[in-house]
């Protein structure tokens, strides 16, 4: 028998608020997304001004990210390089998305989940989600002392 272990509420919510206060400290506008080790949503926050349509955008980089066990934006790199990449298409499930800003959370070498940021600039993006994953990551440090 498998176990497979997986983000829980409060995790997402701890990933979330972090996010959520630095972009306040920057004002900015975006939406998160924390899904479970298989990809579904766990939680979503879109922070008031975001652009409605980040907030599928959001959830769909946090799928890829868990589904795949590798940052989203990869999948998109993979995707544009005619040598060793193929068509996003390829991989037969329309919520699979190449931009970035969907990190995995890694947990004792298992993906446990992930964090998807939308709205700002990818690079913002992405920064903003690594806050999220680091959030969780010291979050699982201090249950396990």
């Amino acid at each position: 028998m498998q176990t497979i272990s997986s983000l829980g509420h409060a995790e997402a919510q701890k990933a979330i608020e972090v996010i959520q206060a630095e972009m306040l400290k920057r004002g900015q506008a975006a939406v998160i997304a924390v899904a479970d080790a298989h990809g579904e949503l766990i939680a979503l926050l879109r922070v008031d001004g975001a652009p409605f349509t980040s907030i599928q955008i959001a959830a769909n980089k946090a799928y890829t990210a868990a589904r795949d066990r590798k940052a989203s934006r990869d999948i998109g790199q993979a995707s544009r390089d005619p040598q060793n990449g193929f068509e996003i298409a390829y991989y037969g499930d329309p919520k699979i998305l190449g931009w970035g800003g969907g990190l995995p959370v890694v947990l004792e070498n298992a993906v446990v989940g992930a964090v998807g940021v939308s709205g700002l600039p990818e690079a913002e993006d992405i920064e903003l989600a690594q806050m999220g994953v680091e959030a969780i990551r010291n979050m699982a440090g201090n249950f396990q002392r």
